[in-house]
């Protein structure tokens, strides 16, 4: 009989899973002793790694003093007002003020809400369509759901959020197809500016330049979905900086705190800010319980303190380098079919006789390193970003011998 707990992304049949028991940068322990590689920095959020005692000492601290307090209309605490100003320095557009959530999931349907009360408040209450990519994924509350692409991940699932649609991924020119036909009434475009769960796409050259320009045409806001790319994952504090491309509205998690207490947001540019702000009397009457809860936003504090210590955004490009190398030359010599990615987050693409998950299931039992398998044709990799040089190599000497074995 399978357990009480009904896992996520998993069979519901499954009766046996790994237990990890115990974390040290970027190794993992299970509960039979034996140790990994953690390849997917847990799903792509531990970059400063695991069992940090000073964000132990800091949460600790917090809780100890006061755990947390709602931020709802009158009240406020310290710690939600002072991360939010340290993310302001570090924003991917300037002038913006942070909505905070408890998860990617909440920060996309905050920001499809926000893109369209802000029109509301702007006089274009007409706009309402939200526009997003096939292949993207979004989180999986109702609204992000609605908007991303991966077609198993919606099935069954409906019927979704009205007015919402998905253009090709590279497909610039649907998109203006689109645009130009229901110009005035798009809301907001989402993007991710590297596909993550999709696959590890990053978004072709030009493409995201064009973007930003149609939304300005049409009136629409631009949102890039930087739940996985924040934070140091492509060597800059978000892709947006990578990209030079200034979006309206971001949203935020994972690494935000390295998964050491669940915190997301959205950064709420100049334009959708204004709106949000132009009538004294507007009461915004939207929020989550946890929203700015003070553990959480102190667990991000010490977070991006050491990730700015220990210099980790910088680093993402040496950890990036190395996989990107190694994988290189698996590619080279045809044990894979090809390599994709960009930063510290990369795929291996299988040839059509490969398994994903046989892979994934041989580089776990046999070589020690956690992946993350995609369908029967990519493994994705995105370590934490204090991975060894060493701890590089066993993931790339894992997929080797995988490939190996299973020819």
């Amino acid at each position: 009989m399978p357990q009480a707990f009904l896992h996520p992304f998993a069979k519901p049949t499954r009766e046996s899973f790994t237990r990890i028991v115990r974390g040290e940068g970027a190794l993992l322990w299970d509960a039979d002793g034996r140790q990994f590689v953690d390849g997917m920095a847990s799903l792509w959020y531990c970059a400063i790694g695991h069992g940090r005692k000073e964000m132990a000492d800091a949460i600790a601290a917090q809780v100890s003093t006061l755990e947390a307090y709602s931020c709802f209309d009158p009240f406020t605490t310290g710690p939600a007002e002072e991360l939010a100003e340290v993310l302001r320095d570090i924003a991917p557009m300037p002038d913006s003020r942070i909505f905070f959530t408890g998860s990617g999931s909440e920060s996309i349907d905050t920001a499809m809400k926000l893109a369209r009360i802000a029109h509301v408040q702007a006089g274009q209450g007409h706009r309402k369509l939200i526009i997003s990519r096939v292949r993207g994924y979004h989180g999986t509350a109702y609204g992000g759901t609605s908007a991303q692409g991966i077609a198993p991940n919606r099935q069954d699932f409906g019927p979704f959020v009205d007015d919402v649609v998905q253009v090709p991924a590279d497909d610039v020119e649907a998109l203006a197809s689109l645009m130009a036909e229901r110009g005035n009434e798009v809301a907001a475009v989402i993007v991710e500016p590297v596909q993550g769960a999709g696959g590890i796409f990053p978004a072709t050259e030009g493409y995201l330049e064009r973007v930003r320009r149609l939304c300005d045409q049409h009136g629409a806001y631009l949102v890039f979905d930087e739940v996985i790319t924040g934070f140091g994952r492509l060597g800059s504090w978000f892709a947006a900086h990578h990209y030079g491309v200034t979006p309206d509205l971001v949203t935020f998690a994972k690494a935000v705190t390295s998964g050491y207490q669940p915190l997301g947001g959205v950064f709420v540019g100049p334009a959708p800010r204004a709106a949000l702000e132009r009538d004294p009397d507007f009461f915004l009457r939207h929020g989550f319980t946890y929203s700015g809860h003070a553990t959480a936003c102190v667990a991000a504090l010490t977070n991006l303190g050491i990730m700015r210590r220990e210099g980790l955004v910088e680093r993402a490009l040496h950890v990036g380098g190395r996989l990107e190398a190694g994988l290189r030359a698996l590619a080279d010599d045809g044990s894979i079919h090809h390599v994709r990615g960009l930063g510290a987050m990369w795929a291996a693409g299988l040839h059509p006789d490969q398994h994903a998950m046989q892979l994934r299931d041989h580089m776990l039992d046999q070589g020690g390193v956690v992946c993350r398998a995609l369908n029967a044709d990519s493994l994705l990799f995105c370590p934490p970003l204090v991975t060894t040089d060493e701890q590089v190599d066993q993931i790339v000497d894992a997929v080797a011998a995988a490939v190996n074995a299973h020819r």
